[in-house]
C-alpha cells in the first residue's frame, strides 16, 4: 500500500493569522443600517446586499458586510470579486429564498465568484424553502431539475473559511464548491428531509485543499459528495445522517473527467443512511482515476451498505449495464471501522472486470448486521489486502450475478 498523505492545511492556519490580524480594523457594512434592508420577511434583500458587497469590496482596507438578526427574503444574489482587500461576511440573520420554483430560471441562489481572502460566519440560517421543489422533482423531470437553485455557490473561491452557518432545505445541492483552493468549511448544519432528492449537503469538484471539519449534515441525497478534480482534501468529524453517506463520486458519467486523488475522510459518525463509506462509478460511459483514498476510524449505525465500491453505479436503471467501469481505482484503505449494518452485506467492493481495483486495504474492521443473520462481505474483480481484526471476514460472500442498485 503506499502511504497514507497526511495533509496539514497550511494555508488555512495563515488564513486564520489573517483574519484575526485584520478584524481590528475591518470596516462594517450594515445592510439595514446603511442599505435600507428589511427584516420582515417580504421585502427582497437583494438590492441591499450586493449594494453592501459591491461597497465593501471596493475598499482598500479589511471589510465586514453585517446582515443582523431578522427573517429577509433575497430573491437572488451574485457576489463577485476580485476585491481589493480582504472580506467577511456576519450573517446573523435567516434568509429565505422564494418558495416557488418558478421563480428561479438557472440554478444559482447566493453565489460568490472570483474571490479570495474571504470569510463567513455569524451563525446564521440560509432557507432554501424547499419543500414545492421535492413534490416536483422526479427522475422524469429533468429540464425543471435544471433550474432549480443551489442554496451556496462558490466558483473560483481561494484562501476561504465558511464557519458556523446553517443551510437548510435547499431544492437542490445546498453548498457547492467548484473550482476552489483552500478553503474551509467548518462547524455547518446542514438540514432537509430524508426524502429530499438531490439535495447533497456539500458537494465539490475540481478543487484542491478543501477541508470540512466538524459539521453535522442531515438530508435526503449524499452527505458529502466528490465530483471529477478535488484533490488534496481533508473530511473529518462529520455527522452525517439521514442521506445517502460520503461519497467519490460519482464519476465516469462524462467525457474528460479529471481525476481525484488525495482525500481522507477520518472521525465521523454515520447513521441511518443507505450508504457509509462509498466509491461510485458508472458503467462503460468514459475514463477516469481515483487514487489515495483512505477512510477512518469511522462509526456506522444502522447504515445499509457500509461499506461500499460501486463500480456498476446504475440508478433508474439508465446506464450501459453489459458494459465495464472505465474508471481506475487504485490505493484504497478502509480501516477501524465499527458499527451495524441494517443489510447483511456489510462490505461490497464491486470492481470492474476491464480495470480490477488495486491495492485496495481492510485493516481493524467490526460491522455486525442488525438482524438475524451474521453480516457478509462481497468481492468482484479485487483481492483486498487485510490486516488486524476482520469482521466480516474480506470477500465471504457471494457476489450475486446482478448486484442491487444503490442511490
Amino acid at each position: 500500500m503506499a502511504p497514507h498523505l497526511n495533509i496539514v492545511p497550511s494555508m488555512f492556519v495563515l488564513l486564520l493569522l489573517f483574519i484575526s490580524a485584520s478584524k481590528v480594523q475591518s470596516d462594517a457594512f450594515d445592510v439595514v443600517a446603511k442599505f435600507g434592508a428589511k427584516a420582515n420577511g417580504k421585502t427582497d434583500l437583494s438590492k441591499p446586499f450586493l449594494d453592501a458587497w459591491k461597497e465593501a469590496c471596493a475598499s482598500v482596507t479589511p471589510s465586514t458586510v453585517v446582515i443582523p438578526k431578522g427573517t429577509y427574503l433575497l430573491s437572488k444574489v451574485n457576489l463577485e470579486g476580485p476585491c481589493k482587500a480582504p472580506i467577511e461576511i456576519n450573517v446573523q440573520g435567516t434568509i429565505q429564498a422564494p418558495a416557488d420554483p418558478s421563480a428561479f430560471k438557472d440554478p444559482n441562489w447566493v453565489r460568490f465568484y472570483s474571490v479570495e481572502n474571504f470569510k463567513m460566519f455569524g451563525g446564521g440560517i440560509f432557507d432554501g424553502q424547499g419543500s414545492i421543489a421535492y413534490e416536483k422533482n422526479t427522475c422524469e423531470n429533468r429540464e425543471f431539475r435544471s433550474k432549480l437553485p443551489v442554496n451556496i455557490r462558490f466558483d473560483f473561491v481561494t484562501n476561504a473559511l465558511i464557519q458556523d452557518i446553517t443551510s437548510k432545505d435547499s431544492k437542490l445541492f445546498h453548498i457547492n464548491v467548484f473550482a476552489c483552493k483552500n478553503i474551509t468549511l467548518e462547524r455547518l448544519k446542514i438540514e432537509a428531509p430524508d426524502e429530499s432528492p438531490n439535495t447533497d449537503g456539500i458537494h465539490m469538484g475540481k478543487s484542491e485543499g478543501v477541508n470540512i471539519i466538524a459539521s453535522d449534515i442531515k438530508t435526503g441525497d449524499d452527505c458529502i459528495s466528490i465530483g471529477d478534480g478535488t484533490k488534496n482534501m481533508v473530511i473529518k468529524e462529520i455527522t452525517c445522517g439521514p442521506g445517502h453517506g460520503i461519497s467519490i463520486g460519482s464519476l465516469g458519467k462524462f467525457q474528460n473527467e479529471e481525476p481525484v486523488e488525495g482525500i481522507k475522510i477520518s472521525n465521523c459518525t454515520i447513521t441511518n443512511t443507505s450508504n457509509g463509506a462509498r466509491i461510485k462509478t458508472w458503467p462503460g460511459e468514459h475514463g477516469g482515476a481515483v487514487s489515495e483514498i483512505h477512510f477512518e476510524d469511522i462509526t456506522m449505525n444502522n447504515v445499509s451498505s457500509p461499506i461500499l465500491i460501486d463500480q456498476q453505479y446504475c440508478p433508474w436503471n439508465k446506464c450501459k449495464k453489459n458494459e465495464e467501469s472505465k474508471v481506475k481505482l487504485s490505493n484504497i484503505s478502509f480501516k477501524n471501522i465499527r458499527g451495524t449494518s441494517a443489510l447483511p452485506e456489510a462490505i461490497k467492493f464491486i470492481c470492474s472486470g476491464s480495470s480490477p481495483c488495486q491495492n485496495v486495504e481492510l485493516a481493524d474492521i467490526d460491522i455486525k448486521h442488525n438482524g438475524a443473520e451474521p453480516a457478509t462481505s462481497q468481492c468482484l474483480n479485487v483481492k483486498p489486502i487485510t490486516s488486524g481484526k476482520l469482521n466480516p471476514i474480506p470477500c465471504s460472500g457471494p457476489v450475486p450475478k446482478t448486484p442491487s442498485a444503490t442511490a
